[in-house]
């Protein structure tokens, strides 16, 4: 196997992460690229990156990471008391209170109790870009479990009912919300529409590969497109959605739907989660101590119905303290399907941002549990936490 050059740098004491990311990068998948970028309190201890026409700078599609930024904006109106997170959706959007979804509050939406998930038929892709047309197709849609009843992952439409609400309550999108509060002030490298003039240095996210066999037995265990999960990821429709080209698509990436059509890199990611719990660039935190108490909190736990055992959710953003064990109990961050993972740790202040290209044939990544465990023991050995 060729040996893959990592750049970028790592604080004094952090050697041991690049030494990680170094071994990540060097398996098949990941080489395709990847990036790696950890604050400690605010201070950047690793920038790196590696594989083919990938920089610090690049952009690819975080997926479902584009929940954490969004929430955060969400975390910012709850803040001010531009929003109520135990009023009904239908108080601000009476469409939506059709087929039984008059009780609906944007809590449920947030931590997944709502039910839906998706529509009857599916989506196209060119209907899953644009958020208003998917608020538009769910608001006639009968939930697909009682609301409150139980969790369920929705994947490519929370944030659109979300959006829609802010939408009715501000007269701007969530994604101008994020640009103006969070994006803009910051400089951050992640985006919820990405401009036209920065696609030169968006590289495209690539398929898994695996062997005839791997393949076989993943797909023989796949769930049916009628199912609970495959009405979750869009199997339901017709054709069923290609995961790996949605965000490929430029319409996709240029209206940055808010549950998973974000683009942006590894700097992006941690230095928004450092912007929101320990401040950035002399800035105070973006979140006061009772809303970072209140997003942080667990919510969803236990069976996910459409993920399986791999729920775990606090508001909004997935709870990362039950993820890695080693963080505080109320770790937060969110994930992405194609291997993108971000957090914060209020308690350590470690936040995280990781990126890769390629997906991994079954959507599993160990790596993310190597990289951030060595985050967090160079973070204590060297007295950055706790």
């Amino acid at each position: 196997m060729n040996k893959i050059e990592v750049r970028g740098t790592v604080a004094e004491g952090f050697e041991a992460v690049g030494e990680a990311f170094a071994a990540v990068v060097a398996e098949d998948g990941a080489g395709a690229g990847a990036q790696l970028a950890a604050f400690v309190h605010g201070r950047q201890v690793a920038d790196l990156w590696a594989g083919d026409e990938v920089s610090g700078e690049t952009l690819t599609g975080v997926y479902s990471s584009t929940k954490g930024a969004a929430t955060l904006a969400v975390a910012l109106l709850v803040q001010d008391g531009t929003l109520a997170l135990d009023e009904p959706v239908a108080a601000h959007w009476p469409e939506f209170a059709a087929a039984g979804k008059g009780g609906i509050t944007l809590r449920d939406v947030l931590t997944h109790r709502s039910g839906v998930i998706g529509v009857d038929g599916g989506f196209t892709v060119d209907e899953l870009a644009d958020d208003r047309v998917i608020a538009r197709r769910l608001a006639g849609q009968r939930p697909y479990w009682k609301p409150g009843s139980a969790y369920g992952y929705g994947g490519f439409v929370s944030f659109a009912i979300v959006g829609e609400v802010v939408r009715r309550v501000t007269g701007r999108s969530l994604q101008e919300i994020f640009e103006e509060r969070i994006r803009a002030p910051y400089e951050l490298d992640l985006h919820l529409g990405l401009p036209e003039a920065l696609e030169s240095r968006y590289r495209e996210i690539l398929p898994g590969q695996a062997s005839p066999e791997e393949l076989a037995a993943f797909w023989a265990a796949v769930p049916g497109p009628q199912s609970i999960t495959g009405i979750g990821y869009g199997l339901n429709s017709t054709p069923p959605l290609d995961q790996v080209a949605f965000v490929n698509t430029r319409r996709v990436r240029a209206l940055g739907q808010a549950s998973a059509g974000g683009v942006g890199n590894a700097r992006g990611l941690a230095g928004m989660y450092a912007a929101a719990v320990v401040g950035l660039d002399g800035r105070p935190p973006l979140l006061k101590p009772d809303t970072l108490g209140e997003f942080a909190m667990l919510h969803s736990t236990g069976g996910d119905l459409v993920t399986g055992a791999s729920g775990q959710y606090a508001l909004g953003f997935q709870a990362k303290g039950l993820r890695y064990p080693f963080l505080s109990a109320n770790a937060f961050g969110h994930n992405g399907s194609a291997g993108s993972e971000a957090f914060a740790d209020p308690v350590s202040g470690i936040t995280f941002g990781y990126t890769r290209r390629r997906f991994s044939f079954n959507w599993s990544y160990p790596e993310h549990d190597r990289l951030a465990a060595a985050v967090h023991r160079a973070a204590t050995a060297s007295g950055k936490n706790l």
